[in-house]
């Protein structure tokens, strides 16, 4: 038996996890290697994210993933423990909890905020570099308008209500804006004027967020000042108290009252990676040297990955940036590297780092970004900006969660977002009580379970129907487009509207023209749509006296219309299944939208009925609301007066400790 080599992570960051994941995925095969991951906290944190929690704008859960689910169904054993020292030499990790040794170790602790030696910032101003950091500012902020609406002295009041933001970097400066749109929510809140309110942002450089071009900048620092947002650059902080900070301008220092410091100026690699710096060879704030493989120096046994990283790429003449696609990036090259280590099989690849832009957000409403390939960059709009931002955190969570993770971050992106603080405003936020949708999910229902028996009592369940149900819908669309002939009814319509001044003069003139061509119905218009399908709305008595009992719907699609015939048509014996098939499925459809039972599939169903039902009869337009209704009830309908109250929560518990389902993650929290 083969002796079991250790793999050991330490940091469950961006890097940690996607390296983990990537390693565990890689090695399936190999049994004599074991991963394992040891962090002090038993969850994953959205460190790009941390803003939203601290102002309020998400809950604190949306930021945390469980890494138990991460690695449910996966090679790599999770350690809780904070590494103390490492022995290089001997391979062994020392923590507070216990000792591990090692064969290969993969260091990806991260950063920490660093103060640069400015008095009183480490111990009174408050950070944001980790969920704790997050949440203990959320209810500090809190407190201080809680305790500012309670202060009777306008000096120390206005100071209570003075913050400021120290760094103008992306983190500083996203801060700032979270800060700004969360203000005259907590300023109405506790009944405060919102003009006691001082915010600033200060940095001793030159422009905000350097990494972007000028211009962007620039718009970043018109957005916060147009938020309410005072931006003082080339500032730098002399020193911090508990009641006042210390800016310099040059030569000169100035005091200023302050309620709040929230510090964002800076990051050093982590304790461990500080205390590792005494073996390993290390740059700029603790970031550990490493080779072209992502090997520390002298160590091909210890690999760097994601903010920990100092490594300048072949042909740049700048350190790879400390940002999450250098973490992704990283963990699929040291992943790859590490494997033909342990197998001998394939060759080492270099670190060669592809990024494809930068995104800032300042607030939940606006945001810039340069995104591109390395060699063209393009700047957006902050819609797009902002689109691209919530698409990128999709991307990302696919790969650590699965879907799972997405429906749960779009949920508290944009289906429950408070105060309308999102790029597409509450717009899509849950509004409508569920409960006054169950009339209509019943009634949908009822409908179904009509149509079902309506088509027993028609003798579905006893002699093939299809044939003759095809055909006559298909004649019926068929007698009119053909009666129409060369001249599309639209076209006429829109041509007598452009010499008549009334509308209803336009519709008369054209239905007394199509009459003269057909007498039993109307082609309202018939299009080709991408080159393969026909689009039909006819009606079946003039347009004059029409209703929407007389409109019918049709889309045509070759391959459908090759599978009716081919297949479904193919023999009665076919024909019998199918039609049997239907009218269970429309009695099964409404019986569970009625009682509410896995409302979901039921109301998916239901559309998949409609759009056959649409693509080979078509459908009049009076029974186009069954559609709209099943959307309507399609997410959480059942949850209200249903049996889903009851049954979902229990099936929930079983289904996700299922092994294959946690691997894959096929659920949703």
């Amino acid at each position: 038996m083969k002796a079991l080599k250790n793999i050991v992570i330490v940091g469950a960051g961006y890097a940690g996890v996607l390296t983990a994941k990537k390693l565990a995925k890689r090695l399936k095969k190999q049994e004599d290697v074991q991963i394992t991951v040891i962090d002090k906290n038993p969850f994953h944190t959205m460190y790009t994210e941390l803003h939203e929690v601290a102002a309020h704008r998400v809950d604190e859960d949306s930021i945390k993933i469980s890494l138990e689910r991460v690695f449910a169904g996966r090679n790599v054993h999770v350690v809780l423990d904070t590494v103390t020292s490492i022995d290089f030499d001997g391979k062994v990790l020392e923590g507070r909890v216990g000792t591990y040794p090692y064969d290969y170790l993969i260091l990806a602790t991260g950063s920490k905020p660093t103060f640069f030696g400015v008095p009183g910032a480490e111990e009174i101003s408050y950070t944001l570099w980790s969920y704790d950091d997050a949440v203990v500012l959320r209810e500090h902020l809190l407190h201080v308008f809680r305790r500012a609406a309670r202060e009777t002295d306008p000096a120390e009041r206005r100071r209570l209500l003075t913050f400021y933001v120290v760094g103008a970097g992306f983190t500083g400066v996203e801060m700032a804006g979270e800060l700004a749109e969360l203000v005259p929510l907590l300023c109405e809140k506790f009944e405060i004027d919102r003009d006691e309110v001082s915010m600033f942002d200060v940095d001793v450089l030159d422009r905000t967020v350097p990494i972007l071009p000028k211009k962007l900048s620039d718009k970043v620092e018109r957005r916060l000042t147009k938020m309410g947002v005072q931006v003082m650059l080339g500032t730098g902080v002399a020193g911090i108290g508990k009641d006042y900070i210390e800016l310099k301008q040059g030569d000169t220092v100035e005091c200023h009252q302050a309620g709040t410091v929230i510090w964002t100026a800076g990051i050093e690699s982590s304790d461990i990676v500080s205390e590792a710096a005494k073996a390993l060879q290390t740059a700029r704030r603790g970031r550990v040297v490493t080779d072209k493989y992502l090997r520390a120096i002298d160590h091909e046994d210890v690999f760097i990955a994601g903010d920990n990283i100092m490594y300048v790429p072949e042909g740049e003449e700048n350190p790879v940036p400390q940002m999450v696609e250098n973490c992704e990036q990283s963990a699929d090259t040291i992943a790859h590297n590490l494997t033909v280590q342990l197998t001998g099989q394939g060759e080492l690849e270099d670190y060669r780092p592809k990024f494809h832009g930068v995104m800032v957000s300042v607030g939940g409403r606006y945001g810039v970004a340069q995104v591109g390939t390395p060699n063209h960059m393009i700047c957006l709009p902050s819609f797009l900006a902002m689109f691209t931002k919530h698409f990128i955190n999709v991307v990302y969570f696919v790969q650590v969660l699965g879907w799972n993770k997405v429906i749960s971050y779009l949920k508290h992106e944009f289906f429950t977002i408070r105060n309308c603080r999102s790029f597409v405003g509450g717009h899509f936020s849950n509004r409508t009580p569920s409960f006054l949708l169950v009339p209509l999910r019943v009634w949908l229902g009822v409908c179904w379970v009509f149509e079902g028996v309506m088509k027993i009592v028609e003798g579905w369940m006893q002699t093939p129907q299809l044939t003759g149900f095809f055909s006559g819908a298909t004649g019926f669309f068929n007698k009119i487009l053909s009666a129409a002939g060369a001249r599309n009814v639209t076209d006429m319509v829109n041509a007598v509207a452009g010499a008549t001044s009334g509308a209803v003069d336009a519709v008369a003139t054209a239905t007394a023209e199509v009459g003269e061509a057909v007498a039993s119905g109307v082609a309202v218009f018939s299009y080709r749509l991408l080159g393969f399908m026909d689009v039909t709305l006819v009606s079946g008595t003039d347009l004059a006296h029409s209703t929407l009992a007389d409109y019918a719907f049709k889309i045509d699609i070759p391959f459908i219309n090759w599978f009716v015939d081919h297949v479904v048509l193919a023999s009665d014996g076919m024909q019998m299944f199918m039609q049997i098939t239907i009218v269970v499925l429309e009695i099964l459809i409404g019986l569970a939208l009625i009682g509410g039972l896995f409302n979901f599939p039921a109301s998916a169903a239901s559309l998949v009925l409609q759009f056959m039902f649409v693509t080979t009869t078509g459908l009049y337009l009076n029974t186009f609301w069954m559609i709209f209704a099943a959307i309507a009830v399609l997410i959480g309908g059942g949850r209200t007066l249903g049996l889903d109250y009851y049954v979902m929560p229990a099936l929930k518990k079983h289904w996700k400790n299922v092994r294959f389902v946690r691997k894959w993650y096929l659920y949703n929290d």
